[in-house]
């Protein structure tokens, strides 16, 4: 039986996990968080044997969270389920040691295909996925800028470029103005930019906005 953690700030999305897992007699939603540290809270407490991670969550970013479980449970396979579309985390979430990544666009039979591919050791990722892997590889391929941002600044950045004022963003990480602040300080000057704007147009340019 595969032992299933959901971690998600949104209940209707745990829902719908338990009603697309419910019935499979190899897999069981064994616990739910809603928000990073309930999850590492969660992964102390009990026994998992994959772990759903949602990236856009309250306080610390799933990101956060699946490095401090890579670096405390190394065999844990982490799935990455998330509203995000692949061209925005899903390479840095493999480079951070996830198993796989999915979008909640995906079809059940999808997810339930990755969680039992992840669960045995595997690794889970799309054909697209696969080709933007591959150019990772490619020795000649030039960093872009976005690359050299940690991923709270990435987090950040992005939702700069969706227009998203400072105490917007604040309020939705659950962080201090000033915290976000030095975060877009942070952005501005690795990407080399001076407005809100410029970050708007790179991001659309390099396909980074949905």
């Amino acid at each position: 039986m595969i032992r299933i953690l959901v971690a998600d700030d949104h209940a209707v999305v745990r829902e719908g996990v338990k009603q697309i897992l419910a019935g499979l007699d190899d897999m069981v939603v064994q616990g739910e968080a809603a928000n990073g540290q309930e999850t590492l809270d969660k992964l102390n407490q009990g026994h998992y044997d994959v772990v759903l991670l949602d990236i856009s969550m309250p306080g610390r970013s799933g990101l956060e969270i699946l490095e401090e479980i890579v670096g405390h449970r190394p065999r844990l396979p982490v799935l990455i389920l998330s509203m995000h579309p692949e061209e925005q985390y899903a390479v840095r979430a493999l480079r951070a040691g996830a198993a796989g990544y999915l979008t909640k666009a995906s079809a059940p039979q999808e997810l339930i295909g990755a969680i039992r591919k992840v669960s045995r050791g595997g690794k889970y990722v799309t054909a697209s996925l696969a080709e933007k892997l591959a150019l990772e590889l490619d020795l000649g391929a030039q960093k872009q800028r976005h690359e050299t941002l940690s991923n709270r600044e990435y987090q950040v950045m992005l939702m700069l470029a969706w227009g998203k004022s400072v105490g917007e963003i604040a309020s939705e990480l659950s962080l201090s103005v000033k915290t976000v602040s030095t975060y877009r300080s942070r952005v501005m000057e690795k990407m080399g930019m001076k407005k809100n704007a410029e970050l708007t147009l790179y991001a659309v340019n390099n396909h980074l906005l949905s």
